[in-house]
C-alpha cells in the first residue's frame, strides 16, 4: 500500500476481515494490523494431537456463516472454501442408547418428533421459511426500525421468554424439551433466565433453513479465504504487531477496532469521553469454554447408532439435567455430569485425518477464569452415552479457559462469546445508541463479537460496523 491508509483495522479476526472487505470494495485503501502471527482469530485449525489429526482450536460447525449476509456477498469459493454438510445438524444424547436427532427437513423433523413433531413445525416452520427476511433483523442492533415488524414481533414474542419455560409450555414429550433446551444452552447462560429462548429458536431455524455446516478441510480455511479476499480488494494484512495505544497507529482517516470493549478502553484511552471509557471498561465477561480435542483410533462407538448421523452432539440428558448444568456454571459452580457440546466432524469430512482414523472434540461451560480440571467429567459424558469411548483416544489436547485466553487475547478468562449476553447486554452491545458501532471518539469505531449480534462466525459484527463508517463516509475519498 502506497500513502496513508483511510480505515486502519486493528484485529484480524473474521469480523475484522469482512469490515476491511466491505470497505476497501468501496475504493478506500484499508490496513489491518493483528497482533498475533496469523489473521483469523479463533478460526485456526491445527494438528494439535497427532501428525495427520487437524483439529480447530474453537468452533467447527457453521450455521450462521452460511447464512451470515456479510459471508453471502463474498465468493470465498473462489479461493478453495468449501462446504460440507453431516447426514442431519445435530443430534441430542437423551439417554444412554437413546438420542433424539433434529433433520434438517421440517417433514422429516416433524416425523422424527412424534407427538411433538407438530409443535416443533409450528414454532419453527414460518421462521424457518422466512429465514432471508428474518436474519437481516436478528443479526443487527436490537434496537432498530424493523423492516418486518409482523414477522420480528412472531420470533420477539417466544424469544423473551427463558428457554426452560419456551420448552415446557411448547413440546410435551422429554425429547422435544431436551433438544430445545441442547439448542439454547449455546447462549451459556442460566436457562431460566429471560430471552435464552432466542438462542434456541436461532439455532434451531438455522438446523432447517441452511444446515449446520462445516469447511472441508477445518475452520481455518475459512481465515485462509477471508485473507485472499481482503487482499484481493487491495487490504493490507500486518500480523505481529500488537497495539497498546491508538499512539502506535499511523494516521488514518478512520480506525475500526475489531476489539473487546475493555481493550478498546485501554488502547483509545483520552480519546474517548469519560463516561463511555468507563462503561466499555466496565463490559462483563460471561462464563468460559474448557474444551478437550481427541485423535481417535476410530468413530465414537455411540450405543445409539443413529448419533453418529450430526456433527453436532449434544450430550445432556433430559432437559432438567441440561438446565441444571448451565444454572450452576452461571452462579459459579460446576456440575459431576457437565452439559456438553461435541463434535465429530470426520463422518462428513474425512480430511481432517488419516484413513480411518477420526478426530473428535468436546467442551463444557464453565466460570470464567475456572481453574479446576473437567477432562475426567467430560470423558465421562460421553463414556457413558458411547461405551468403549475412552479405548478410542489415540492422543488429547486439553483448552481451559487460561488456554483459551493465551491463544486469543479476546477471549478472556475463557469467554469465547465476546462478553455475557445477558438482557443488558444484549439490547444495550456495547454501548446504549441506535449504533452501538460508532465511539464518541472521533474517527473511532468498534466492530467484534462484543457488538451485534455478538459471538458467532458470521462477520456482522464487522459488516455493520463498515456500514457505519461507510455512511459517516469518515474515510470517502
Amino acid at each position: 500500500m502506497s500513502g496513508t491508509p483511510d480505515l486502519l483495522v486493528v484485529g484480524a479476526g473474521p469480523n475484522g476481515l469482512v469490515a476491511a472487505i466491505r470497505v476497501a470494495r468501496a475504493g478506500w485503501r484499508v490496513r489491518v494490523i493483528e497482533a498475533a502471527d496469523v489473521p483469523g482469530g479463533g478460526l485456526r485449525t491445527t494438528e494439535a494431537t497427532l501428525p495427520g489429526f487437524l483439529h480447530d482450536h474453537c468452533a467447527t460447525v457453521h450455521p450462521l456463516a452460511l447464512a451470515s449476509p456479510a459471508f453471502r456477498t463474498l465468493d470465498l469459493a473462489r479461493h478453495g472454501l468449501r462446504w460440507v454438510h453431516p447426514e442431519a445438524p445435530v443430534a441430542h444424547a437423551l439417554a444412554p442408547g437413546r438420542s433424539v436427532i433434529l433433520e434438517q427437513d421440517l417433514a422429516a423433523a416433524r416425523l422424527a418428533l412424534g407427538r411433538d413433531g407438530a409443535a416443533w413445525e409450528r414454532l419453527f416452520g414460518p421462521l424457518a421459511r422466512e429465514a432471508d427476511r428474518l436474519l437481516p433483523e436478528l443479526l443487527g442492533p436490537v434496537l432498530h426500525r424493523p423492516r418486518h415488524p409482523v414477522l420480528l414481533a412472531r420470533f420477539g414474542t417466544p424469544a423473551l421468554l427463558p428457554a426452560t419455560t419456551l420448552a415446557r409450555v411448547a413440546f410435551r414429550t422429554d425429547a422435544a424439551r431436551a433438544l430445545f433446551a441442547g439448542l439454547a444452552a449455546h447462549a451459556i447462560l442460566d436457562l431460566g433466565r429471560p430471552l435464552t429462548a432466542a438462542f434456541g429458536l436461532v439455532l434451531g431455524l438455522l438446523a432447517h433453513a441452511v444446515g449446520w455446516p462445516l469447511a472441508v478441510g477445518g475452520s481455518g480455511a475459512i481465515a485462509r479465504a477471508l485473507v485472499a479476499e481482503a487482499e484481493a480488494c487491495g487490504v493490507e494484512i500486518v500480523t505481529g504487531q500488537r497495539v497498546a495505544s491508538l499512539r502506535d497507529l499511523p494516521p488514518a482517516r478512520a480506525t475500526l477496532l475489531a476489539l473487546t470493549p475493555r481493550q478498546v478502553a485501554a488502547i483509545a484511552g483520552d480519546r474517548l469521553p469519560a463516561g463511555e471509557r468507563d462503561r466499555l471498561a466496565a463490559w462483563r465477561h460471561g462464563p468460559a469454554a474448557y474444551k478437550v480435542d481427541w485423535a481417535l483410533d476410530g468413530p465414537i462407538p455411540w450405543a445409539d447408532p443413529a448419533t453418529a448421523r450430526a456433527a453436532t452432539v449434544h450430550i445432556g440428558g433430559p432437559i432438567g439435567e441440561v438446565a441444571a448444568s448451565e444454572r450452576a456454571m452461571a452462579h459459579g459452580r460446576v456440575t459431576g455430569r457437565p452439559f456438553v457440546l461435541l463434535v465429530q466432524p470426520t463422518h462428513a469430512d474425512p480430511s481432517r485425518a488419516p484413513a480411518g482414523r477420526h478426530v473428535g472434540w468436546a467442551y463444557c461451560h464453565v466460570p470464567n477464569g475456572w481453574t479446576g480440571s473437567m477432562q475426567e467429567a467430560i470423558e465421562a459424558q460421553v463414556e457413558r452415552f458411547a461405551p468403549g469411548f475412552r479405548d478410542r483416544i489415540l492422543g488429547r489436547v486439553v483448552t481451559d479457559p487460561a488456554g483459551f485466553a493465551a491463544g486469543n487475547e479476546s477471549y478472556v478468562g475463557g469467554d469465547i462469546n465476546g462478553g455475557i449476553q445477558d438482557i443488558r447486554q444484549l439490547v444495550f452491545r456495547p454501548l446504549p445508541r441506535l449504533d452501538p458501532y460508532r465511539l464518541g471518539g472521533a474517527g473511532l469505531w468498534i466492530g467484534s463479537a462484543a457488538t451485534p449480534p455478538g459471538g458467532g462466525i458470521h462477520g456482522m459484527g464487522g459488516w455493520n460496523a463498515a456500514g457505519s463508517i461507510l455512511r459517516a463516509g469518515t474515510a470517502g475519498r
